[in-house]
């Protein structure tokens, strides 16, 4: 029997570019043992240009990926959600909805790739820079011992790994 699978929330403000990036990440990376959605406390209602050409040069499917509301996961037919964590800096300052079932959370603050102005070699450096920090981060969070650990040592070793 398979193990479980962890259903995983990141939070931007925005959501058109870091949290989004994650999502398509883990999806990619975590398939079959993890699913993931990302939304924002303000979405700006589109993906940024930028993160999805990132995702398609790094073959990363990002169909399905859209700028949306945390609204949407606090509803009663939304997902169950083990993980809750904020990627950007304003999204962890902000008060965050309930989330049912008290998902374990974590912040792992990830420099805004959408804010950097200069050319555009500079833009899309700017979103590789995050893609890696990202991919390094869901990378230590697939290699956790999920089912061993309790939610307090979970909990603790995703926020050591947003530390990093």
């Amino acid at each position: 029997m398979p193990d479980r699978v962890y259903n995983v929330l990141f939070l931007c403000t925005h959501n058109s570019a870091r949290s989004i990036i994650a999502e398509a990440l883990l999806n990619q990376l975590g398939a079959g043992r993890f699913r993931a959605y990302s939304a924002g406390s303000f979405p700006g209602g589109s993906v940024n240009r930028h993160a999805l050409e990132l995702l398609a040069r790094m073959e990363i499917p990002t169909a399905g990926l859209r700028s949306k509301s945390w609204d949407e996961f606090t509803r009663p037919d939304a997902p169950h959600l083990d993980f809750v964590i904020t990627v950007c800096d304003d999204a962890a300052g902000q008060i965050c909805p309930v989330w049912t079932g008290q998902p374990v959370t974590a912040h792992w603050s990830v420099p805004d790739p959408a804010v950097v102005s200069g050319s555009e070699l500079e833009q899309v450096n700017a979103f590789r820079e995050a893609f890696r920090n990202l991919e390094r981060r869901i990378r230590l969070f697939l290699d956790l011992p999920h089912a061993t650990l309790d939610r307090l040592a979970l909990g603790e070793r995703l926020r050591a790994i947003g530390a990093r």
